[in-house]
């Protein structure tokens, strides 16, 4: 499995226009090969901004790049934008993780 991050300085104030953002779009996600899931994740608040995540689960880092390449990314991210009435909604420009899953753990069947 592959997780890819994205993180974003989400300026203080600016926070419900970022989540709209992401609720309001088309991901084409679940059209891709090898997606698992999605979160966007919340995070501490700091004096100026604050912290969130998009955090997507892949069956391998292979089908991550395709998504990277395809139509349907192009497409997810050409409506993803940094600006709203008010101008930018981020500090600086989201910075991006990749991991390959090296241990896996699950909670036990229920009985």
């Amino acid at each position: 499995m592959f997780i890819a991050m994205n993180r974003f300085k989400v300026k203080k104030g600016s926070e419900e226009a970022f989540e709209k953002v992401w609720s309001s779009r088309e991901s084409y996600l679940d059209r891709m090969q090898g997606f698992v899931e999605f979160h966007l994740l919340k995070g501490p608040a700091a004096d100026d901004h604050t912290l969130y995540s998009s955090h997507t689960v892949w069956s391998s880092k292979a089908n991550f790049e395709a998504w990277t390449k395809s139509e349907e990314f192009r497409k997810a991210h050409a409506r993803a934008g940094n600006d709203s009435s008010t101008g930018s909604l981020y500090l600086e420009h989201p910075k991006f993780e990749g991991f390959e899953v090296v241990q896996t753990q699950r909670a036990a069947a229920a009985a």
